[in-house]
């Protein structure tokens, strides 16, 4: 079978990751690669950089996190540049706890899964490659054997940092095993794993009274006292807590800020000094990476007590909204419903764009921005024209509001609601009208909304349908229009050569008589007025299209159909307003004759060759655009 042979090579090239030698051996790998004993800081900066780094307008996009987080790179460029890049370069920020503060849903665990998964992948190949003591519980790193008086040395020759001291355990190991002789001591390849508690742990708060400390930092192995004779002998001490297990990697602390003050403590000294107390025993090296993740509320209460000013000044918050473009939401819902079985129910185009615009409506804060509300703010975060307004106001809108996308719908709330959708018996198809259907229902099953905020998304329900009438509208027009593209490439180079003449003060040419004409008046204004053009700004709007024109010829550009947003929009909705009565009267006749019904057909096979739709949904979008048409 193809599987047990897979599997057979997958253990091959897992006993090919084992490696073992001496000191000495493990001293010559430092010297020709210093990269392999970097610490952790620097190790999980240099995994994130592996997976490639787009620069663009002095903006920063890491590859890592492409497939399972979308619309925040600005804050995982934060989370880069302010904390791990710092941190590799031992600065002090490295000896901060980060504390990822965000909406439920948004992100914060699923950022830190990525970052331990992607450790333990980095760890398996060449330049991720990790070597510890063997024996030691906490697979130190070899180059704590180094004595402390020959460090500064062995770091001018070999350009290697040494940071740490020896744990009990490899003391004794040492000692006892050894003699003391180092060019001994024995020296193995580290494979992090979670599974296997190898440099990556994760700490969950339970309940105070009956959570040990031992969970953190270890415990005494009372079955061996008797033998080892004290309890200060790392024989008889396990060191399998989770600050122990996760040297050398990253510690994940689950809901830090709900957990016992005591369990807190612990983290004072590890953050600031890169030690923590265990047992009897002198504080015990670790190098890893602390992350710890909460709600606003829970960040609220904890610096609200003046008892955790300490703690308070070894953490570096990094807060994570939601995110608040439509386009990277939809992808967080296909993400989503990927990973389900409910694949073979199909999911009509422009479904989950609708659920999305609802979403994001709910997260975004007014604007005092004269003529900006929130549908227009929403556009422009995702990247679309929007009149009267640049692409360079997104910047100034960001700045409005600091705490914008911390609140608002979460995702798993709409996940569930087009689960719901979904599940239903018999369906084979959901549309837009079903989720926002879904949608509003959920709302009343929901026992923390507020009437005032159950009105307030009862309205972004309402302007989300909006939104989803005027797509249909535009996915009926497009199929309706046989060669939907050269209709309305000619209409625009028919208003480009009229805008042209008129702009110049020259006749057009009629491409057909070739008589001379004046510009047709009566056709551009027909265009100019389906965006709203008023009669005293269509020379100002004509003069911008001619600029935008004579830059896209001095650039050696085309300027055709796509390169004007709104023109574009002008003459869709030309096309559209021309051919209204015939769609109102085929979409809306119980009774087609044969003309009529071959129009009917003639679209359904376009909406479902080449717009993504399935026979049901398509009969259902030209029953509501028709009665949308008729109301």
């Amino acid at each position: 079978m193809e599987i047990l042979h897979e599997l057979a090579e997958y253990k091959q090239k897992m006993k090919k990751l084992k490696w073992e030698g001496t000191l000495v051996e493990y001293l010559e790998m430092v010297r020709n690669n210093p990269r392999i004993a970097q610490l952790s800081h620097a190790r999980v900066y240099e995994m994130i950089k592996s997976a490639g780094v787009t620069e663009s307008n002095e903006k920063k996009r890491y590859h890592f996190f492409d497939k399972e987080i979308f619309g925040l790179e600005k804050t995982l460029e934060r989370l880069v540049e302010e904390y791990f890049h710092p941190a590799a370069r031992r600065l002090d920020v490295r000896k901060r706890i980060l504390l990822l503060m965000g909406p439920v849903s948004g992100g914060k665990s699923t950022i830190v899964t990525m970052l331990k998964r992607g450790l333990e992948n980095y760890a398996k190949t060449e330049e991720g490659a990790m070597f510890g003591i063997k024996g030691c519980p906490m697979h130190e790193e070899p180059l704590h054997l180094i004595p402390k008086e020959m460090r500064g040395d062995f770091e001018k020759r070999y350009g290697v940092h040494i940071e740490g001291e020896l744990c009990p355990a490899c003391r004794m190991l040492l000692e006892e095993k050894y003699e003391n002789d180092l060019s001994e001591v024995r020296v193995e390849r580290v494979i992090l794993s979670e599974e296997n508690r190898i440099g990556i742990g994760t700490f969950s708060p339970s309940d105070p009274k009956s959570q040990d400390i031992a969970e953190l930092t270890g415990s005494i192995d009372f079955s061996t006292i008797t033998q080892y004779g004290s309890e200060s002998d790392p024989r008889a001490y396990r060191f399998d807590g989770e600050l122990n297990i996760s040297n050398r990697g990253i510690m994940e602390f689950q809901e830090m800020l709900k957990c016992d003050d005591k369990f807190l403590y612990n983290l004072l000294s590890l953050s600031q000094e890169g030690n923590f107390k265990a047992g009897r025993f002198a504080l015990i090296s670790a190098d890893e990476v602390i992350i710890a993740h909460t709600n606003e509320s829970e960040f609220k209460s904890f610096i609200a007590n003046k008892k955790n000013e300490a703690l308070q000044s070894r953490i570096i918050v990094m807060p994570v909204p939601y995110n608040l473009k439509v386009t990277e939401e939809i992808k967080i819902y296909e993400k989503l419903i990927a990973q389900s079985d409910m694949t073979n129910i199909h999911i009509a185009p422009h479904a989950l764009r609708t659920a999305a615009i609802f979403s994001v409506l709910s997260r975004l804060k007014e604007s005092k921005k004269q003529g900006m509300d929130l549908l227009k703010k929403m556009k422009l975060y995702d990247g679309e024209d929007v009149e009267g307004f640049k692409l360079k106001d997104v910047a100034e809108l960001q700045a409005e509001f600091a705490e914008e996308g911390m609140s608002g719908v979460d995702p798993r709330y709409v996940i569930n609601r087009i689960s719901t959708a979904l599940i239903r018996s018999g369906t084979v198809c959901i549309n837009a009208l079903d989720i926002l259907r879904a949608l509003k229902d959920g709302l009343d099953q929901h026992p923390s909304i507020s009437k005032e905020e159950k009105e307030r998304l009862l309205n972004y329900i309402s302007t989300a349908r909006k939104e989803y009438d005027e797509i249909s509208k535009k996915e009926i027009q497009k199929a309706f229009v046989y060669s939907y593209e050269e209709s309305a490439k000619t209409l625009f180079n028919n208003y480009l050569d009229n805008i042209e003449a008129y702009c110049n003060g020259v006749r057009v040419k009629d491409p057909i008589t070739e008589e001379e004409l004046d510009p047709d008046e009566k056709l551009m204004r027909s265009i100019e007025e389906q965006i709203g053009i008023s009669e005293s700004s269509k020379k100002s709007f004509r003069e911008e299209i001619l600029i935008r024109l004579s830059t896209y010829a001095r650039q050696g550009r085309k300027f055709d159909y796509n390169s004007h947003e709104r023109l574009r929009e002008a003459i869709e909705k030309k096309l559209f307003v021309d051919l209204k009565d015939v769609v109102k009267i085929t979409t809306s006749t119980k009774t087609p004759d044969a003309e009529q019904l071959k129009k009917i057909n003639d679209v359904t096979a376009r909406l479902i060759d080449d717009h993504g739709y399935c026979p049901v949904c398509a009969n259902e979008l030209l029953k509501y655009v028709g009665s949308l048409l008729n109301r």
